[in-house]
């Protein structure tokens, strides 16, 4: 067998033993928060020696800011597709089942940011910070292509796309509290929320 075989076969497993211990510390996260859990809980989930858990993350603010990661970085993607959608309407839409989608594929990933957005662990709050102030650059500069942008200085936009995510946070955390039988519910409010915005959008500069 070849040494970059072996060597491959090695970074699969590492792999492998990375992605169980943010699986696992992401279920004992539904029970309780960052700032509480212990690096033996999350390696005895897993099966492995407290020691193992060093060559994967420093300390378990570490393995949140993984996490933040695998929840909000694969998303840059999503939200850009479908803010390419023009058309206020359909924007609105995509956006509201975007979430929707997200919080029943994800729904502990989506229970963890929305807890440790404010949580007791700094690295982790940063983090999150972070990825929202991104999506919110990536919002605003999909918003200053639209028509009804003309005339708009850059701080407004980026005030109207902090709107448009703080609005998408707390619709994930509206769907997660509401459970699939209250998701039509939450998904009209959301929808009519966005429609006032849009509309006062319009009329800004009036």
């Amino acid at each position: 067998m070849s040494h970059s075989h072996t060597a491959g076969i090695r970074q699969a497993q590492k792999q492998k033993t990375r992605q169980a211990l943010l699986d696992a510390a992401l279920q004992l996260l539904e029970e309780q928060s960052l700032s509480s859990l212990g690096l033996r809980e999350v390696t005895r989930a897993v099966g492995v020696a407290p020691t193992a858990f060093y060559r994967h993350f420093r300390d378990t603010a570490d393995l949140g800011v993984a996490l933040v990661e695998e929840t909000l970085g694969s998303l840059h993607a999503t939200i850009g597709e479908m803010l390419a959608e023009t058309g206020d309407e359909v924007r609105i839409d995509r956006t509201v089942a975007l979430i929707a989608a997200l919080v029943r594929t994800s729904p502990a990933h989506v229970r963890f940011v929305a807890r440790e957005r404010h949580g007791g662990v700094q690295p982790v709050r940063e983090a999150i910070g972070a990825q929202l102030r991104l999506f919110a650059d990536e919002v605003a500069a999909a918003f200053a292509h639209d028509p009804e942008s003309a005339g708009w200085s850059e701080a407004d936009l980026r005030m109207l796309a902090g709107v448009y995510v703080d609005h998408m946070v707390m619709t994930a955390s509206a769907f997660l509290e509401a459970g699939p039988e209250g998701e039509e519910r939450v998904g009209s409010v959301a929808r009519r929320q966005l429609r006032l915005v849009s509309l006062g959008r319009r009329h800004w500069l009036d």
